[in-house]
């Protein structure tokens, strides 16, 4: 069976007016099955909201953007991001970090999901209004809300109406971009749980991007980690939490808070490097506790190490190097 999606050798780079270039995202491979759940995971700063951009074509004038997406067998970047335009909501949708930021403020939610089928169906006004009845019942909203200012419902009822829009025109792909930014943790659970049940019920796929390792564990079945633009491990979540094969996976899972409270939470030193210089050997290496004699010239390579489970780092493949 083909993937639903398929990123292949994805590289994005933003030309500056006043500096170097700055490579964001790096050689970037990966696959989305049908009905997948799919985690990016990494710090602030690590190529993963660019990524998801890129494949919606929501990137900057000054980005450009290099390798294939593929889309029903076909290369929806084949001509530049302006190809991926009528796959957009209609095929790809996606639920951006911050849903108050997703909304004009002085339009009505109700009038705004409307709007999104307008924009890409054709559609009568009853019918457009009976959809957004059905979204807005879909996602939790009672139905007086739907002439509500976004300012006027609470940060959880934003974020259902930002999938509500979403999910307008029944797309089978959707992107998630920390979606439960800034909300408490009961409506974070609340927000994680709907977006698995819809997924389910609509044998919808999703690539949820977050730096909360907690919140991936609830959404995906598989995920990748990025760090300095590029995945630099991914496989089954399973293989992630309990036999993580990088050391920058094994310190993120380390520093994240456990409700069992198994042990000290640990930290990761430093900071993701700068994509606006060359990197020279592993991009990880100032930070690792486990670097070693290659790590500083030599740059790691996405090798197999277990079933679907791979990993860009010399202590898996380099000689004499420890497991």
């Amino acid at each position: 069976m083909k993937p639903a999606l398929e990123v292949r050798d994805l590289n994005v780079w933003f030309e500056m007016d006043d500096g170097p270039v700055v490579h964001a995202v790096r050689d970037l491979t990966f696959s989305l099955e049908a009905g997948e759940r799919f985690g990016l995971a990494g710090e602030s700063g690590c190529g993963k909201t660019t990524t998801i951009n890129a494949l919606m074509g929501l990137l900057p004038a000054n980005a450009v953007v290099a390798g294939s997406i593929i889309f029903d067998g076909q290369d929806i970047l084949r001509v530049g991001e302006a190809s991926i335009a009528p796959h957009r909501w209609v095929d790809l949708s996606i639920v951006f970090q911050g849903a108050m930021n997703s909304f004009n403020p002085v339009l009505t939610v109700g009038s705004q999901i409307e709007e999104a089928i307008l924009a890409h169906r054709p559609s009568t006004e009853a019918s457009r209004r009976e959809r957004t009845t059905d979204l807005l019942e879909l996602v939790g909203i009672p139905i007086s809300r739907r002439n509500a200012y976004p300012h006027e419902l609470s940060g959880g009822m934003r974020q259902r109406a930002a999938l509500a829009m979403a999910l307008a025109c029944e797309p089978g792909i959707l992107l998630a971009d920390e979606p439960t930014t800034a909300l408490d943790a009961m409506v974070q659970a609340q927000i994680l749980e709907l977006l698995v049940r819809l997924a389910n019920d609509m044998a919808l796929a999703v690539i949820l991007v977050t730096h909360d390792l907690g919140a991936m564990a609830r959404v995906c079945t598989r995920a990748a980690v990025m760090y300095a633009g590029e995945i630099i491990e991914c496989g089954p979540l399973d293989d992630l939490f309990h036999q993580p094969r990088h050391p920058y996976t094994r310190l993120l899972f380390e520093a994240t808070p456990d409700i069992e409270g198994r042990g000290p939470l640990a930290w990761i030193p430093g900071s993701p490097p700068r994509l606006d210089v060359a990197l020279a050997g592993c991009p990880f290496r100032p930070r690792c506790p486990s670097a070693f004699g290659p790590c500083p010239t030599h740059h790691p390579e996405l090798i197999s190490v277990g079933d679907q489970h791979r990993a860009a780092c010399h202590l898996n493949g380099f000689p004499g190097a420890a497991t």
